[in-house]
């Protein structure tokens, strides 16, 4: 399973109507942060690059997405850290590959 919604209904207590916001908060919202942060890494802007990665983090934590996560702080670490963007580059467009992934599973799950 790409997605594990057990520290998001913990958070939610059980509320449906709060988690099926945030599943729509990150089916949304997300592809364009995706997109944010391959412009980052096209563009060579380790700032942004970090930014990014931050800015999708805690989503990836909330869905359960740890491996996902795993890879986001790399990333986070590899950029603050300013290493080659072919190592950043590989990260980002496997973490992007399991988000896109985890949108499609959610979609058919949760609006199928």
């Amino acid at each position: 399973m790409t997605y594990n919604l057990e520290k998001l209904e913990e958070l939610s207590g059980g509320d449906q109507e709060f988690i099926d916001s945030v599943i729509t908060v990150f089916v949304e919202d997300t592809p364009a942060d995706v997109k944010a942060l391959k412009q980052a890494v096209a563009s060579g802007d380790f700032e942004n690059i970090y930014r990014q990665a931050h800015k999708i983090k805690p989503n990836l934590d909330l869905l359960g997405m740890q491996e996902a996560k795993n890879l986001v702080l790399e990333i986070e670490n590899d950029a603050r850290k300013r290493e080659p963007l072919a190592v950043i580059e590989d990260k980002v467009e496997r973490v992007c590959g399991m988000i896109e992934d985890t949108i499609k599973v959610l979609i058919a799950d949760f609006r199928g």
